[in-house]
């Protein structure tokens, strides 16, 4: 089992991959964010008219996409990828060669002293190849070239309604519902996963920030007409953003829910990711770094792990 949950391509970017397997997560997820531009004061909460919807959405989904390619910010943090029958944590570490993460839990329970050993060897592997983390590195950027789009094409996708002020524990929020644009017409066949979906879109009123993104679809979306693949109606997504400290804003809860047909191949993804515990690591460092960090992270007293189904 644990070599199943520990294989080394997996291991990297989680968040990434799982998001982009569904819907390129609509934003881009587990990305080192950027304070935001200082501009005018935001006005108080209150009701919004439709052209300064249009224009606050416009503008934030702007800054978010460029905070997604902010990389001056990064973090280690825990990352705990659940299913209705396994879950795994990891440790995350952000470096300029990309991410670099250690498996220490398996259903809520911590390693065993020879799975920790499995982690260790696989990490000292890694250091002395550099060119699988850069392979991985490789993989990474793509998967952020892929959600690019989909962020570009997110203003035209929707129609967006002010629905109200929503309560956060970062504070008052923006609500926005969304509705599909009859005249929206995909460029890229990643943004043909936003035809057909309905939501709502939460944006923090002090730092205009997106702090929620909830969307489910409304039917089935083809490819190709049918030829590459179709995504079927009801998936659905949530997505929760947070400021994790000095403005820096993480995802810190994605739920996946879709089937989809690729080819000839049926995948049904039923995901919940759970991040925590970001702490600020020094900008520049390299993977190899990283990974000495993880070996002391893994050394150090474990805090509390919630419960999950037995192994």
């Amino acid at each position: 089992m644990l070599k199943s949950a520990a294989q080394p391509q997996s291991a990297s970017a989680i968040p990434r991959r799982v998001a982009l397997s569904l819907l390129c997560a609509l934003l881009p997820c587990c990305t080192a964010y950027a304070q935001p531009p200082e501009g005018p004061a935001q006005p108080a909460p209150g009701p919004l008219t439709q052209q300064q919807t249009e224009s606050m959405v416009r503008r934030v989904l702007q800054t978010e996409m460029h905070a997604a390619n902010d990389t001056s910010h990064p973090m280690q943090y825990r990352i705990r990828k659940s299913s209705p029958r396994f879950s795994t944590t990891k440790l995350i570490v952000e470096t300029k060669d990309g991410d670099v993460a250690r498996l220490i839990a398996i259903n809520g329970i911590p390693l065993t002293p020879s799975e920790q050993q499995i982690e260790d060897t696989r990490l000292q592997e890694l250091a002395s190849d550099p060119g699988k983390q850069r392979h991985r590195q490789e993989r990474e950027q793509n998967d952020a070239e892929r959600a690019r789009k989909i962020m570009r094409a997110l203003p035209e996708a929707f129609h967006y309604q002010y629905a109200g002020i929503a309560t956060t524990p970062q504070g008052p929020s923006y609500r926005f519902s969304f509705q599909p644009n009859p005249d929206f017409d995909p460029q890229d066949i990643e943004a043909q996963a936003l035809k057909a979906m309905a939501g709502e879109l939460w944006i923090d009123v002090a730092q205009q920030r997106v702090t929620r993104l909830e969307g489910k679809r409304l039917h089935d979306v083809d490819y190709a007409w049918g030829i590459l693949g179709k995504l079927e109606e009801g998936g659905n997504l949530l997505l929760e953003q947070a400021d994790v400290g000095n403005h820096q804003w993480r995802t810190v809860h994605l739920v996946l829910n879709m089937n989809a047909r690729v080819l000839l191949k049926t995948i049904r993804l039923d995901t919940t990711l759970e991040l925590s515990q970001f702490t600020p690591v020094t900008s520049g460092i390299g993977y190899q770094q990283a990974i000495q960090i993880l070996q002391v992270s893994a050394q150090q007293p474990a805090r509390p792990a919630s419960s999950g189904p037995g192994r």
